[in-house]
């Protein structure tokens, strides 16, 4: 069961959501870009700069985190976004190495 915030435990996660998560292009972009930074890494949810309005933002990364794709924490007045690389690494070994080398 999903915890309060709506993070999937990890047995939880399944792979028709996070496939189904990283199916849009900047739901990808996200991703990818969380994995370039190092593990443990939070980055702010405006910080990665999609061009979308403040609501369809704010959808993309729900639809993230309850596929189990990342955590996300309230800093003060901040939302910050974490990938979950060991939980998804350990349910589907191999899936973030994929997405790392995924064409543009």
């Amino acid at each position: 069961m999903p915890d309060a915030e709506g993070h999937p435990a990890v047995d939880e996660i399944e792979l028709v959501s996070v496939l189904a998560a990283l199916a849009d292009p900047l739901r990808l972009e996200v991703v990818q870009k969380l994995m370039a930074e190092a593990d443990g890494a939070e980055r702010h949810c405006t910080s990665f700069g999609l061009p979308v309005s403040k609501s369809t933002r704010s959808h993309h990364f729900k639809v993230l985190r309850e596929a189990g794709l990342i955590t996300q924490v309230d800093r003060g007045n901040s939302r910050m976004a974490q990938l979950r690389r060991s939980d998804i690494e350990s349910r589907f070994p191999g899936l973030l190495d994929a997405v790392a080398t995924a064409p543009d």
